[in-house]
């Protein structure tokens, strides 16, 4: 299984959608890009103000095409993890995803998503094994535990793949189609304007690559300690979540007992309501819509990181960056829980712009108790207070030393993760991609203010 795959991905790998709705979006985008290129050539050779169009209709098409294509390992990775789990345990869990109905009346869903990409890709130990006397024990035969780096590896993302090869057709066509805009209009103002809005686009889009450039780096240059022998200072560690003496907790959405979570460890969750409002204009009426967040809420709880050679204290709520991945379970509905939220509801929204609420939804992220998670953390030794309320004898080294999240060291983010390592990289594109994409957008905006 995992032993037959390379994880040195090398300078290029072709790598296509695994899934329908992948496929799916190849399918269209394929075709808006064709037309595009129809509508461009056209531009050429016969109609000029299809030109601008035609560029831009290609650009959105190639950069949606990028956007549905996986990253290097990431379909290796979900065969790997339909070979290696039981069966049983996704038809168990396929079983519980999906939506379901609550209420046809109040229009009330539920819905858990089908594919977790940040869940175990190998087995990993499951509860009945776990040593719940002494959490900071070593598991039966004191291996790390399947998907641990030390066993299988890290992985590194192809320098370059179909995600960068429509993403940079995508840019120079966006930038080309810049080019025939400014070359259309006659204020300097104008053009420095539609200039500007490119630059700031690509500043930020370079930004946000940048920083995953260098957290991806980060997993990929730090070597992962174990457990068991672990020393003080800034580590990075891998392995699954179990419970500390403080126990874990039961997660209430929002006040409403029938939206609730068990077994959390660290949570976020967000009330959002989806607004409309029809706005007046010259030609008649449209409608706008937006989806606002209207309330929010995050905690947790320290738990125990273990990676098969033991378990150590993590304080998950010290953490600077957390990153939760996809949203554990959504709850929809046409109407607020309560009729006095309903009409509170109403009447904000109605005050603050005309608009009208038509639907509402709660969103819940978060860790639960036997989940994956990679730390970049900071080991301090536990205070003598907290060791004595565990009555803990400190002949385990991993016992009387914890993990923090509230200070960088040097070169190191300090950050916690939901999934392993390999679930991480494995989804991510290659530091090159993630950065040169907007350095290009960048450059061809200083180019195009050169000529205007």
């Amino acid at each position: 299984m995992i032993e037959t795959l390379n994880l040195q991905s090398g300078s290029f790998k072709m790598v296509l959608p695994y899934k329908w709705y992948g496929w799916l979006g190849y399918v269209i985008f394929g075709l808006i890009t064709l037309f595009g290129i129809a509508a461009t050539i056209s531009g050429l050779t016969k109609l000029p103000e299809d030109l601008t169009f035609g560029l831009f209709c290609t650009g959105i098409g190639l950069l949606c095409l990028a956007l549905c294509t996986p990253g290097s390992h990431e379909k290796d990775l979900h065969d790997i993890r339909q070979q290696a789990i039981d069966p049983a345990e996704l038809e168990a869990k396929a079983k519980e995803s999906g939506l379901t109905v609550d209420s046809w009346f109040l229009r009330q869903t539920t819905y858990v998503p089908t594919n977790d990409p940040n869940d175990w890709i190998l087995p990993a130990p499951g509860p009945a094994t776990w040593n719940t006397t002494d959490c900071y024990a070593e598991d039966s035969g004191g291996q790390p535990i399947p998907e641990h780096p030390v066993r299988v590896g890290t992985p590194v993302p192809a320098t370059f793949s179909l995600y960068g090869i429509f993403g940079l057709s995508a840019v120079l066509c966006f930038i080309l189609g810049i080019g025939s805009v400014i070359g259309e209009v006659d204020e300097p103002d104008s053009r420095l304007l539609a200039i500007g809005v490119v630059s700031l686009v690509a500043i930020i889009w370079l930004i946000l690559g940048w920083l995953r450039a260098k957290m991806l780096n980060q997993m990929i240059d730090t070597p992962t300690s174990l457990v068991r022998s672990v020393a003080l200072g800034h580590h990075e560690l891998v392995g699954q979540v179990r419970p500390s003496h403080e126990g874990v907790l039961r997660v209430v959405v929002d006040g409403n007992e029938r939206m609730f979570m068990e077994n959390m460890v660290a949570y976020n969750w967000t009330y959002e309501q989806h607004q409309e409002r029809t706005v007046s204009t010259k030609e008649g009426t449209r409608t706008e819509r937006r989806w606002v967040t209207i309330r929010s809420d995050s905690g947790g709880c320290p738990f125990i990181l273990h990676d098969g050679t033991g378990g150590i204290r993590v304080n998950g709520q010290s953490f600077k960056r957390s990153d939760y991945g996809n949203y554990i379970k959504r709850w929809d509905g046409a109407f607020a829980e309560t009729l006095g939220k309903q009409f509170m509801a109403s009447l904000i929204a109605g005050v603050l712009g005309g608009w009208r609420v038509i639907d509402h939804r709660w969103t819940l992220y978060g860790i639960k108790l036997g989940n994956p998670v990679y730390i970049m953390g900071e080991v301090k030794s536990r205070p003598r207070a907290d060791i004595e309320a565990e009555n803990l004898d400190g002949n385990r080294q991993n016992s009387i030393i914890e993990v923090w999240g509230n200070s960088d060291g040097v070169g190191q983010k300090v950050t916690l993760n939901r999934g392993t390592e390999l679930s991480n990289i494995g989804r991510s594109r290659s530091s090159v991609e993630l950065v040169a994409l907007p350095m290009l957008l960048f450059l061809g905006a200083l180019c195009l203010l050169a000529l205007a």
